[in-house]
């Protein structure tokens, strides 16, 4: 008995590769502990995203979790404020018939962490999924002080030949100073660009721009750090 109690709870404490997720993938994805790092809390640290990801009819998740190692941690002395310069980890799971998902992959060093020489600037994540499955995962930066560009990248990724591959890619940014402002496209499917810019404090027409993009092989997710276009 003692045995199977003992089991049981080294089970719990590990990383499961499959969860219950039959109440609308509200369960505890992650255990006490992540790898090593420490104590997730899943209320404020995970992001969790739906959509049929791999196009079978049952819904998959993509789940994005900031570690709180304390090493990478940092108490501002005048208000209490906590930065957290922790890199975030990005884990993605397929649905099952039975009700329950199943880990496709983990990445570790996808999604850019905070400078801890720079309090000033920290980054800016959002995740979306359209009725299509596709994935698109934006990050930007946002400087409190001393910055005049605010850039942002969306990336654009879809299951396809068993994989996640890179589709496209949306970034651009604006001056906080002059409003110019620039907005690019690129498709990678059709290998198409398009650019245009304006200005935001001014009413004036946008200007348009297409061009064509080399044809080359599709990169995985995971393949390199996701970080916003900066020119």
């Amino acid at each position: 008995m003692f045995k199977k109690i003992l089991a049981a709870t080294i089970c719990a404490a590990m990383f499961s590769t499959s969860v219950n997720a039959q109440k609308g993938f509200a369960a505890n994805l992650f255990p006490e502990f992540w790898e090593g790092e420490s104590s997730l809390n899943i209320d404020s640290d995970v992001d969790k995203v739906e959509g049929d990801f791999n196009k079978d009819g049952i819904n998959d998740l993509l789940v994005v979790a900031l570690p709180k190692d304390p090493v990478h941690m940092r108490t501002r002395e005048e208000d209490g404020y906590v930065y957290n310069f922790n890199q975030r980890v990005l884990a993605i799971y397929f649905g099952q018939a039975d009700g329950k998902l199943k880990r496709f992959k983990e990445y570790s060093k996808v999604l850019p962490c905070d400078d801890e020489d720079n309090e000033n600037c920290m980054h800016e994540f959002s995740y979306t999924v359209n009725a299509k499955g596709v994935i698109r995962i934006s990050v930007g930066i946002f400087c409190s002080a001393g910055g005049a560009d605010v850039p942002n990248t969306e990336y654009v990724f879809r299951y396809q030949n068993g994989d996640f591959f890179l589709i496209g890619k949306d970034y651009g940014s604006f001056s906080r100073y002059s409003g110019e402002a620039e907005k690019v496209s690129e498709n990678y499917l059709t290998h198409k660009k398009q650019t245009i810019t304006y200005n935001m404090f001014e009413e004036s027409d946008e200007k348009e721009k297409w061009s064509t993009l080399p044809s080359k092989p599709l990169e995985k997710l995971g393949a390199k750090l996701l970080e916003p276009f900066v020119d």
